[in-house]
């Protein structure tokens, strides 16, 4: 099923789920979600290994298999990864739009918390 509001990307319909924010995932899924969005914004290398190995240099150990292929594709599921194949082994796994907003918003969030507690400054 297609979201007939997509822009440009074949992202799943999740109409029926409009509330869903960060709060909603675990750290590792938004974890996951920020990986993604560099390895693409970088080299567009998003197949599970790479993020695997990305997740990796972030948490200084090894990311088990079993922890990261259900949370991709429950990120899948929650219409914020599409998954598609690059080879009969290999899946690539890009944000949709609703992802990329996602993290923005979390961003803007975390943004206005550390201005408010004085951390940051408030300069546009």
């Amino acid at each position: 099923m297609s979201n007939s509001r997509s822009t440009g990307i074949n992202t799943p319909d999740t109409t029926a789920d409009t509330n869903r924010n960060d709060t909603d995932l675990t750290a590792f899924q938004r974890e996951c979600l920020r990986v993604i969005a560099v390895l693409d914004a970088e080299a567009g290398d998003c197949y599970g290994l790479a993020i695997k190995r990305a997740l990796e240099g972030r948490y200084g150990h090894e990311i088990n298999h079993g922890r990261l292929y259900p949370n991709l594709d429950d990120l899948q599921e929650a219409g914020l990864v599409e998954k598609s194949a690059l080879d009969k082994r290999t899946n690539e796994y890009l944000l949709t739009a609703r992802g990329r907003g996602l993290l923005a918003d979390a961003f803007d969030s975390f943004h206005d918390d550390l201005v408010a507690a004085g951390i940051l400054g408030g300069g546009e």
